[in-house]
This record gives C-alpha cells, sequence and structure tokens, in this order.
C-alpha cells in the first residue's frame, strides 16, 4: 500500500504541495518530481514520433520541475538546492519556445502534406555546429561552475555543504542541456548522444545528493534516449533531403 507523507501544517500551500511525497525505504519520491520526470519522458516520446506537441508538453515538465529545483533554494524542503538543475528549466523553455516555433515553421514549409504529421526531417550537424556546440558547452560549464559557486558562498546552506565536484558537476548538466535543447530545435541527431552525455553526470550526481528516486527514473529515461536516437539515425539513412530553413521573413509578414 502506498502512503502519502505527510504535510507540516504550519507550512503554506506552495510547501505542502512540494513536501507531498512517496516513502521509498529511506528515500521520499516526491510527487511533483515524478509527475514532472513523467512529463518529461511524454515530451522525449513525441520528440522521437518529431510532432510538434513535444515542445509544449516539455515547458509543462520544465515548469513542475523548476518548483522542484528551486524548493530547496527558497527553503521550502532540506534537499540539497541544485542551482544548475533550477536554472536549466528557465533556460528550457526559453529554448522550447524557439523549437516550438521552429518546428511549427518548418513543419509547414516542409511537411504540410505529411499525414504523420512530423514536423522535422532529422539530420547530422555539420563539423562547424558541432565544434561550436562543444566549444560553448566545455567554456559554459566553466562559466557557470563559478557563478553557481559564487551563489552557494553568497547564501549557504545549513543543512549541506558541498564538495568540490558539486559545481563541475551541477554547470556540466546545466550547459549540456541548453546544448541538447538547442540541437533538438535544429533537428540534429547529435541531441540524443548530448543528453545521454548529460545524464552520465546527472544520475550520479542525483544518487550523490539524495535524489535518489529521480535518479532511478533517469535511469530508464537515458535507455529511452538510446532508443530514441537509433529511430532518428534510420530516419535520417532513408532519407534523401534536408528541410529548408523557415524564411523569418515571410512569417512576420504572411
Amino acid at each position: 500500500m502506498v502512503t502519502i507523507a505527510a504535510a507540516d501544517a504550519s507550512q503554506n500551500l506552495f510547501q505542502q504541495v512540494l513536501d507531498a511525497a512517496i516513502p521509498i525505504g529511506p528515500y521520499q519520491l516526491h510527487w511533483t518530481e515524478l509527475v514532472g520526470v513523467l512529463i518529461g519522458v511524454a515530451s522525449a516520446y513525441l520528440g522521437m514520433k518529431r510532432l510538434v506537441w513535444a515542445w509544449p508538453v516539455g515547458i509543462v515538465a520544465n515548469i513542475l520541475l523548476f518548483f522542484v529545483y528551486t524548493g530547496a533554494l527558497f527553503g521550502a524542503d532540506q534537499r540539497i538546492p541544485l542551482f544548475g538543475q533550477a536554472g536549466r528549466q528557465i533556460f528550457f523553455i526559453v529554448t522550447s519556445i524557439y523549437g516550438w516555433w521552429r518546428w511549427s515553421q518548418v513543419r509547414r514549409l516542409n511537411h504540410a502534406g505529411d499525414a504523420s504529421g512530423v514536423a522535422i526531417t532529422p539530420r547530422w550537424a555539420t563539423g562547424r555546429e558541432r565544434t561550436v556546440s562543444v566549444a560553448f558547452w566545455l567554456v559554459g560549464t566553466v562559466i557557470a561552475a563559478q557563478v553557481f559557486r559564487m551563489l552557494s558562498e553568497a547564501a549557504p546552506n545549513p543543512f549541506w555543504s558541498p564538495q568540490w565536484w558539486f559545481f563541475w558537476c551541477d554547470a556540466w548538466i546545466f550547459v549540456g542541456s541548453i546544448v541538447a535543447t538547442y540541437a533538438m530545435a535544429r533537428g540534429w541527431n547529435e541531441f540524443w548522444l548530448a543528453w545521454i552525455a548529460v545524464d552520465l553526470v546527472g544520475v550520479p550526481l542525483g544518487f550523490a545528493t539524495d535524489y535518489v528516486p529521480t535518479s532511478v527514473l533517469y535511469i530508464f529515461y537515458g535507455l529511452f534516449v538510446v532508443y530514441g536516437f537509433s529511430q532518428w539515425v534510420k530516419v535520417t539513412r532513408t532519407s534523401d533531403r534536408a528541410d529548408v530553413e523557415p524564411d523569418l521573413t515571410a512569417v512576420k509578414t504572411g
């Protein structure tokens, strides 16, 4: 029988929602985390199918997970605050709006008669695109790690003391998630590989910071990412054309 952890009556409604959880041994699976991750998986499935709905569904997951990770920042619970995890949800929303627009326009230009409803034809990134993405990821990680360290020192948390590697891992996940989401918006096959690189750090970080149930969920999500990558590559091999870039002028005047 599943039991729900009781919320402190002295907490406000926001805190009670964040703290509602299913006890799993010594850990708590918070409902907002569970629902956010599951909606994220649904978004990934729609992305694998190349459907525009992947983006608005993903935004819903980002909003939920933003409150999960900012809960610790604002003292709603005693879990470790993950600055990168919280901050990346904002960038997810911004990038997802771009991806939503781009997939909608590309579908209108190139896939209007496709009964399957697919939005784009995936492709491999060019050498220049890969170089810029990797450079942005590496340089961004260095900068973000220092920013996260300064934020932690400016507002130390009484419940934990970060190890030296914590900010580097959080920064890697933060910047890598931006790269992966942008690559998905562009329709690059590499976006799946970027998510794998993010999860290779994110899952161990989750275990190390007691977000264990979420880490377990992301292990299964990682297996799905591998499958999604194989599906996009299959489409790339059988396609003999590339999508035309949307015309911004036409969009504004049309």
